[in-house]
């Protein structure tokens, strides 16, 4: 499996474009918005979008999911369940932040813990790490000891809790008990700024040590 990584918008959320190298089908995870550039960036390299895949439902990471998925003709896929209220308030997201209205919505898939996701030939499991919100998921290819961990975990820093609905203590459970026993190799894509890898931040990062 192949990944980009595309950061959009003023809040400079990692979009990850992922595809599979035997067929060329791709996926977007967390579309924040862009939307032309993120389907330029599918053109150059000569994918097919397969499917839209969503770790939670704030709106940095959710902006174009759906306009993006219907253009195309494809499913928007996750989070869990628990965060369809985010998806339903999107309107009110972007109005605190003074952006474009946003049109809710629901995705065509609601994703569980120890699901998986095909793109392609290649195969992703979905791990539920609740805090950051309810709802929120991670994308783990395991041959590939690789986990997109949207706004889970950071390098030096963990997801914010002050959000309705956040659980810090959740949250802290979530990357103690369902991340970190994955192994100090995996290497993570966060939702914004730098890549890490778990064994790193087991070592520095004063949330979790």
């Amino acid at each position: 499996m192949k990944y980009r990584i595309i950061p959009v918008t003023s809040f400079q959320q990692n979009c990850s474009l992922i595809w599979c190298e035997r067929t060329n089908r791709a996926a977007l995870i967390d579309p924040g918005g862009e939307q032309e550039r993120l389907m330029s960036a599918i053109r150059q390299k000569g994918l097919t979008l397969e499917k839209v895949l969503l770790t939670h439902g704030h709106m940095d990471h959710v902006g174009v999911a759906r306009s993006l998925a219907d253009a195309v003709g494809v499913s928007v896929v996750g989070p869990q369940r628990e965060d369809a209220f985010w998806l339903q308030i999107l309107p009110q997201q972007a109005e605190m932040f003074g952006l474009p209205r946003i049109e809710p919505f629901e995705p065509d898939q609601w994703l569980e813990h120890g699901d998986t996701v095909s793109v392609g030939e290649e195969r992703l499991e979905v791990i539920h790490c609740p805090g950051h919100t309810p709802g929120h998921i991670v994308f783990y290819h395991p041959r590939a000891r690789l986990a997109f961990v949207g706004d889970v975990l950071f390098q030096g820093s963990i997801g914010r809790t002050d959000f309705p609905r956040s659980d810090h203590t959740a949250l802290i459970a979530s990357i103690r008990e369902r991340l970190l026993p994955l192994g100090d190799d995996i290497e993570f894509v966060p939702g914004h700024g730098p890549m890490s890898t778990f064994g790193a931040e087991r070592q520095s990062n004063p949330f979790i040590r």
